[in-house]
């Protein structure tokens, strides 16, 4: 980055401000379909996190847009086939966790 404050620094000072609204905007994306998956998938954030993970790895798919169709799934109720079959594995492995306070099933 230069340092004289000209337009080649006003230019990568823009570049980085986008950067970094993307990825504020991709992170928000990522964490809500982590809620929707510890919510409808009664598993734990964590696990969230790690059925989204290999949801992206299995179907070769960004987690962003693993994210975002997941998303599209909860206010639609569509979802590709290749994620849905990806997501049921991934929430095999994971879950159901028991929900607290209650008893055995």
């Amino acid at each position: 980055m230069s340092t004289d404050g000209g337009p080649d620094q006003i230019v990568e000072l823009q570049e980085q401000v986008r950067q970094l609204k993307e990825a504020v905007f991709s992170h928000a994306v990522v964490d809500q379909a982590i809620g929707m998956v510890v919510v409808l998938g009664r598993v734990t954030p964590d696990e969230g996190w790690l059925v989204l993970k290999e949801v992206s790895q299995h179907t070769n798919i960004k987690l962003r847009n693993v994210a975002e169709l997941i998303l599209v799934w909860g206010r639609t109720g569509a979802m590709p086939r290749e994620i849905r079959a990806a997501l049921e594995d991934a929430l095999d492995r994971h879950g159901p966790t028991q929900v607290p306070g209650t008893g055995p099933p």
